[in-house]
């Protein structure tokens, strides 16, 4: 794949028929653990009556999932104050299937936009967010099965059996900062979109 390109109110690339088939199959797991981990969540008479659905109010076990739904502030792990935990815990409880929503949500545009055998991608600007929000996700979850550091070599060596899985996790980079060069390449100073362009 080239750069992405910015075509008026569109952003535009052609993935070849490889790189779609990588992009999808990732998204589609990430996509599919996120659904695993909302099918956890209690089903309850109260949940039925209000609408209102919770989560687990634990973190999820495996690390990847963990990563992708963190907990919403920061607990010091060698001394975690009781209160906090139980707070952690209710605000898990009631924002996260909320967040798998909105994930799961991005994941789909992804799958809907991007053509099965490769070819030309062609978003709008609503679009390219949700691909970036979804790139990232991947990005996260490869990221912390490979164990990436800021300090990792680019490249690893071959006996390594990492290696391989390390540059789809730079290619992807290089998707997700394209995307992001095309987006704004067309914003004037003033951070509207130029509608001429």
């Amino acid at each position: 794949m080239k750069h992405w390109t910015r075509e008026g109110d569109r952003v535009v690339a052609v993935l070849d028929r490889q790189e779609a088939a990588v992009l999808r199959g990732m998204v589609g797991q990430v996509k599919d653990m996120l659904m695993a981990r909302g099918s956890e969540m209690p089903q309850d008479e109260l949940s039925a009556l209000t609408g209102i659905r919770t989560a687990p109010a634990t973190p999820p076990d495996d690390p990847i999932l963990g990563r992708l739904l963190p907990d919403f502030f920061r607990l010091d792990p060698d001394a975690p104050d009781p209160q906090e935990v139980d707070s952690a815990g209710a605000l898990r409880s009631v924002h996260e299937p909320q967040l798998i929503d909105l994930k799961t949500g991005v994941a789909a545009v992804v799958l809907d936009t991007c053509p099965s055998q490769g070819g030309l991608v062609r978003l709008t600007l609503e679009q390219s967010e949700s691909w970036l929000s979804a790139l990232n996700d991947v990005r996260l979850a490869l990221g912390t099965a490979l164990d990436v550091t800021e300090d990792m070599p680019d490249e690893l060596p071959v006996e390594d059996p990492r290696s391989a899985h390390l540059g789809v996790y730079h290619w992807l980079t290089f998707v997700q900062e394209s995307l992001v060069e095309a987006m704004m390449s067309s914003l004037p100073e003033d951070g509207e979109p130029d509608r001429d362009a």
